[in-house]
């Protein structure tokens, strides 16, 4: 069985080597969807009885570790030197740098790989975090997928 948990937040960024309006810095309302296997938990009498995980679990996790970190922040590849140094100059400024060029692609991974140890089987059902989801816009998305990342 498979669910998934949507999330949305804001963050600005820039493409620094694109060939038209992402390397400029400009924003985004971001949407990040969650989708973790596992059984269907046999266990009457208990809250999660029915559930692979209770949503609002997903949005807990989710949310300290990953959307509460990047919402209203830039995030910044650290070898952008000139933005970098621009946002540092900001007092008090959230700023979020990434080792790599914060594209949908690279985000939905940077994302799959913080939330993924957090999910982990905890309830004994196989839980297991099978793909995070970036929309960048309404139409434009990245999926990160467990079976097609690389493990090193």
């Amino acid at each position: 069985m498979r669910i998934t948990r949507r999330l949305e937040f804001d963050a600005g960024h820039r493409i620094p080597d694109h060939q038209s309006q992402c390397r400029h810095l400009h924003g985004h309302r971001y949407a990040l969807e969650i989708t973790l296997a596992g059984e269907v938990i046999e266990a009457a009498g208990s809250p999660i009885n029915g559930m692979v995980m209770d949503f609002s679990e997903v949005k807990a996790i989710a949310k300290e570790n990953l959307v509460d970190v990047w919402d209203h922040a830039f995030l910044a590849w650290r070898r952008d030197a000139s933005v970098v140094g621009f946002l540092a100059s900001l007092p008090g400024h959230k700023t979020v740098l990434l080792d790599d060029v914060p594209t949908a692609e690279n985000l939905a991974i940077v994302a799959f790989r913080i939330l993924d140890p957090l999910y982990g089987d905890r309830y004994g059902n196989h839980l297991e975090l099978e793909r995070v989801r970036l929309y960048e816009t309404p139409n434009c998305w990245a999926d990160a997928i467990r079976s097609e990342l690389r493990t090193d």
